[in-house]
């Protein structure tokens, strides 16, 4: 029972952590306008995102432009898009086959051993997917702080972290932790059953 418990636990914090994936990926504030030195404007700001670059005015108008050229797109946001769609794929797929596996589902036959196993595989494969967003994030927070304190780069164009970064690191947090759990579902041997030893009986009484 407690290992049931543990699954569905680690199910449910695995599909928080795909959802928080899948939103960070689709909001646009992954880098927000960093204001620093003396020319400061708040009117704008400025938030670039995996997908588009969108302006926040202090009126409340919004306004986002998709980007026009793959090509044209530097090499970090390049990999950190194809990570973050491998991601949830990966992990919707480890979902579907921890699903498979869990005791409380009626799915992957009768075996307990195999139903086991088949967790314990679904919960390794929301592992990678939670790696494959970790290192995305990272190398994508890596690019805003190398530009932050780049010399040569233009003060108006400096960025830093944006709510959607966090949103993701948080998906992959959630995403680790119930993979983990998902794959501490070990299978456990058939025991075979240890009978007491029988000696036979002694013909020798002894007083």
């Amino acid at each position: 029972m407690a290992n049931s418990g543990l699954q569905i636990l680690g199910f449910a914090l695995a599909l928080l952590g795909v959802i928080g994936l899948i939103i960070g990926t689709i909001l646009p504030q992954w880098k927000m306008s960093a204001y620093v030195g003396d020319n400061i404007i708040t009117a704008v700001a400025m938030y670039e995102g995996l997908w588009m670059s969108c302006a926040f005015q202090s009126t409340g108008q919004i306004q986002c432009k998709v980007y026009d050229s793959l090509l044209q797109l530097n090499g970090a946001l390049q990999a950190t898009r194809a990570l973050m769609v491998v991601s949830i794929l990966i992990t919707l797929a480890g979902l579907g086959a921890a699903c498979m596996g869990m005791k409380c589902t009626n799915c992957g036959g009768d075996d307990k051993v195999r139903k086991s196993r088949i967790a314990m595989a679904g919960g390794i494969i929301i592992l990678v997917g939670a790696l494959c967003a970790i290192v995305a994030c990272s190398w994508y927070a890596h690019d805003i702080i190398q530009a932050f304190y780049n010399p040569f780069t233009p003060v108006n164009t400096k960025y830093e972290f944006g709510s959607a970064i966090f949103i993701a690191w948080a998906g992959a947090f959630l995403t680790v932790v119930g993979g983990a759990m998902l794959a501490a579902s070990c299978p456990r041997n058939k025991s075979t059953p240890k009978y007491p030893i029988s000696r036979p009986p002694s013909s020798k009484e002894y007083v």
